[in-house]
Protein backbone atom coordinates (compact mmCIF):
# COMPACT_ATOMS: atom_id res chain seq x y z
CA UNK A 1 0.00 0.00 0.00
CA UNK A 2 1.10 3.38 -0.88
CA UNK A 3 2.43 5.26 2.47
CA UNK A 4 1.34 9.37 2.17
CA UNK A 5 4.54 11.02 3.65
CA UNK A 6 5.26 14.79 4.44
CA UNK A 7 8.79 15.67 4.16
CA UNK A 8 9.29 19.08 6.19
CA UNK A 9 11.37 21.48 5.85
CA UNK A 10 12.17 24.72 7.91
CA UNK A 11 14.54 26.89 6.93
CA UNK A 12 14.09 30.74 5.70
CA UNK A 13 17.56 31.72 4.40
CA UNK A 14 17.85 33.19 1.51
CA UNK A 15 20.59 31.18 0.20
CA UNK A 16 19.35 28.38 2.25
CA UNK A 17 21.40 24.79 1.30
CA UNK A 18 18.98 22.11 3.02
CA UNK A 19 16.37 22.45 0.03
CA UNK A 20 18.53 20.29 -1.54
CA UNK A 21 18.00 17.40 0.67
CA UNK A 22 14.34 18.30 1.46
CA UNK A 23 13.93 17.59 -2.23
CA UNK A 24 16.46 14.92 -2.47
CA UNK A 25 14.34 13.02 0.24
CA UNK A 26 11.10 13.77 -2.05
CA UNK A 27 12.19 12.49 -4.89
CA UNK A 28 13.69 9.38 -3.73
CA UNK A 29 10.70 8.52 -1.21
CA UNK A 30 8.38 8.70 -4.23
CA UNK A 31 10.68 6.71 -6.85
CA UNK A 32 10.33 3.78 -4.01
CA UNK A 33 6.19 4.19 -4.42
CA UNK A 34 5.47 6.50 -1.88
CA UNK A 35 3.52 9.42 -2.21
CA UNK A 36 5.89 11.84 -0.83
CA UNK A 37 4.92 16.42 -0.43
CA UNK A 38 7.26 18.58 1.01
CA UNK A 39 6.30 20.88 3.48
CA UNK A 40 7.92 24.15 2.90
CA UNK A 41 8.00 26.39 6.04
CA UNK A 42 8.83 29.38 3.76
CA UNK A 43 6.58 29.10 1.42
CA UNK A 44 3.26 28.19 4.07
CA UNK A 45 4.87 31.51 5.88
CA UNK A 46 2.79 31.03 9.11
CA UNK A 47 3.02 33.75 12.05
CA UNK A 48 4.87 33.05 15.15
CA UNK A 49 2.65 31.06 16.92
CA UNK A 50 0.61 32.99 18.93
CA UNK A 51 -2.47 30.17 18.60
CA UNK A 52 -2.52 26.90 18.30
CA UNK A 53 -4.65 25.56 15.23
CA UNK A 54 -6.68 23.50 17.97
CA UNK A 55 -7.65 26.94 19.59
CA UNK A 56 -9.18 28.29 16.57
CA UNK A 57 -13.27 27.84 16.81
CA UNK A 58 -14.27 24.74 13.93
CA UNK A 59 -14.26 26.70 10.71
CA UNK A 60 -12.40 29.80 12.08
CA UNK A 61 -8.50 28.76 11.17
CA UNK A 62 -6.73 30.59 8.52
CA UNK A 63 -6.98 28.60 5.08
CA UNK A 64 -2.85 27.58 5.41
CA UNK A 65 -3.60 26.50 9.01
CA UNK A 66 -6.50 24.18 7.87
CA UNK A 67 -5.30 22.72 4.82
CA UNK A 68 -1.67 21.92 6.59
CA UNK A 69 -3.84 20.31 9.41
CA UNK A 70 -5.69 17.97 6.88
CA UNK A 71 -2.44 17.34 5.06
CA UNK A 72 -1.16 16.25 8.71
CA UNK A 73 -4.17 14.27 9.74
CA UNK A 74 -4.24 12.30 6.63
CA UNK A 75 -0.10 11.38 6.35
CA UNK A 76 1.04 8.14 7.53
CA UNK A 77 4.52 9.03 8.05
CA UNK A 78 6.42 12.36 7.91
CA UNK A 79 10.43 13.44 7.47
CA UNK A 80 11.64 16.36 9.28
CA UNK A 81 14.81 17.83 7.37
CA UNK A 82 16.75 19.62 9.59
CA UNK A 83 19.58 22.12 10.04
CA UNK A 84 21.87 22.91 13.35
CA UNK A 85 21.27 26.29 14.34
CA UNK A 86 23.54 27.53 17.51
CA UNK A 87 23.65 23.52 18.48
CA UNK A 88 19.26 23.77 17.95
CA UNK A 89 16.37 22.99 15.82
CA UNK A 90 15.97 25.49 13.41
CA UNK A 91 13.28 28.05 14.27
CA UNK A 92 11.30 27.85 10.83
CA UNK A 93 10.52 24.39 11.43
CA UNK A 94 10.09 24.11 14.93
CA UNK A 95 7.10 27.09 14.35
CA UNK A 96 5.39 24.90 12.24
CA UNK A 97 5.73 21.85 14.05
CA UNK A 98 3.70 23.74 17.17
CA UNK A 99 0.94 25.01 15.94
CA UNK A 100 0.33 21.60 15.72
CA UNK A 101 -0.14 18.58 18.24
CA UNK A 102 -3.17 16.03 18.06
CA UNK A 103 -2.73 16.06 14.39
CA UNK A 104 0.93 14.40 14.77
CA UNK A 105 -0.06 11.21 16.66
CA UNK A 106 -0.06 8.23 16.34
CA UNK A 107 2.30 8.45 13.20
CA UNK A 108 6.07 7.65 12.93
CA UNK A 109 8.73 10.06 11.83
CA UNK A 110 12.30 10.60 10.55
CA UNK A 111 15.01 12.74 11.02
CA UNK A 112 17.42 13.73 7.93
CA UNK A 113 19.88 16.72 9.33
CA UNK A 114 22.18 18.71 7.59
CA UNK A 115 25.30 21.11 7.85
CA UNK A 116 27.60 23.09 6.07
CA UNK A 117 30.19 21.37 8.51
CA UNK A 118 31.28 18.21 9.02
CA UNK A 119 28.49 17.57 12.25
CA UNK A 120 26.01 17.23 10.00
CA UNK A 121 22.94 18.44 11.93
CA UNK A 122 23.19 15.64 14.55
CA UNK A 123 22.74 17.98 17.94
CA UNK A 124 19.46 19.71 15.89
CA UNK A 125 18.46 15.81 15.06
CA UNK A 126 19.07 14.99 18.92
CA UNK A 127 16.75 17.78 19.85
CA UNK A 128 14.28 16.82 17.09
CA UNK A 129 13.89 13.03 18.92
CA UNK A 130 12.21 14.83 22.03
CA UNK A 131 10.50 17.31 20.37
CA UNK A 132 8.82 14.52 18.35
CA UNK A 133 8.11 12.25 21.07
CA UNK A 134 6.35 14.88 23.46
CA UNK A 135 4.44 15.62 20.28
CA UNK A 136 3.33 11.74 19.37
CA UNK A 137 4.83 10.85 17.23
CA UNK A 138 7.40 7.81 17.21
CA UNK A 139 10.98 8.84 16.02
CA UNK A 140 12.56 5.75 13.87
CA UNK A 141 15.87 4.65 14.57
CA UNK A 142 17.32 5.01 11.75
CA UNK A 143 18.34 8.60 10.66
CA UNK A 144 20.30 10.14 7.82
CA UNK A 145 23.16 13.08 8.99
CA UNK A 146 24.40 15.02 5.64
CA UNK A 147 27.75 17.36 5.98
CA UNK A 148 29.05 19.42 3.47
CA UNK A 149 25.52 20.03 1.80
CA UNK A 150 27.22 21.63 -0.60
CA UNK A 151 29.23 19.01 -1.52
CA UNK A 152 27.08 16.12 -1.60
CA UNK A 153 23.93 17.27 -3.75
CA UNK A 154 24.34 19.74 -6.68
CA UNK A 155 21.36 22.27 -7.40
CA UNK A 156 19.42 19.90 -8.53
CA UNK A 157 19.76 17.83 -5.42
CA UNK A 158 21.13 15.33 -7.45
CA UNK A 159 24.16 13.07 -5.22
CA UNK A 160 27.97 14.56 -5.95
CA UNK A 161 31.22 12.78 -4.81
CA UNK A 162 31.64 10.50 -2.05
CA UNK A 163 29.59 12.31 0.09
CA UNK A 164 26.59 12.03 -2.60
CA UNK A 165 27.48 8.52 -2.69
CA UNK A 166 27.65 7.84 1.01
CA UNK A 167 24.10 9.11 1.00
CA UNK A 168 22.55 7.29 -1.65
CA UNK A 169 23.75 4.21 0.06
CA UNK A 170 22.11 4.98 3.47
CA UNK A 171 18.68 6.29 1.81
CA UNK A 172 17.33 2.62 1.21
CA UNK A 173 17.89 1.72 4.40
CA UNK A 174 16.34 4.52 5.82
CA UNK A 175 13.43 4.89 3.73
CA UNK A 176 12.70 1.00 4.67
CA UNK A 177 12.49 1.54 8.28
CA UNK A 178 10.12 4.74 7.77
CA UNK A 179 8.12 2.24 5.63
CA UNK A 180 7.69 -0.62 7.96
CA UNK A 181 6.76 1.85 11.07
CA UNK A 182 4.72 3.60 8.55
CA UNK A 183 2.28 0.38 7.69
CA UNK A 184 2.84 -0.91 11.61
CA UNK A 185 1.31 2.27 12.72
CA UNK A 186 -1.05 1.96 10.04
CA UNK A 187 -2.73 -1.51 10.94
CA UNK A 188 -2.49 -0.82 14.42
CA UNK A 189 -4.89 2.55 14.13
CA UNK A 190 -7.01 0.69 11.31
CA UNK A 191 -7.13 -2.32 13.85
CA UNK A 192 -7.22 -1.26 17.36
CA UNK A 193 -8.00 2.39 17.23
CA UNK A 194 -6.03 4.42 19.32
CA UNK A 195 -5.47 4.63 23.40
CA UNK A 196 -7.24 8.19 23.17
Amino acid sequence: MTHSILVLYGSYRADRQGIRLARYVVRELNDLGADAALIDAKAIDLPMLDRMYKEYPVGEAPPALEDLAGRIRTADAFVFVTGEYNWGVQPGLKNLTDHFLEEWFWRPAAIASYSAGRFSGVRAALAWHGTISEMGMVPISSSLAVGGIGKTLDADAQPIGESGAALARAFPRFAADLAWWAEAARVQRQNAGTPY
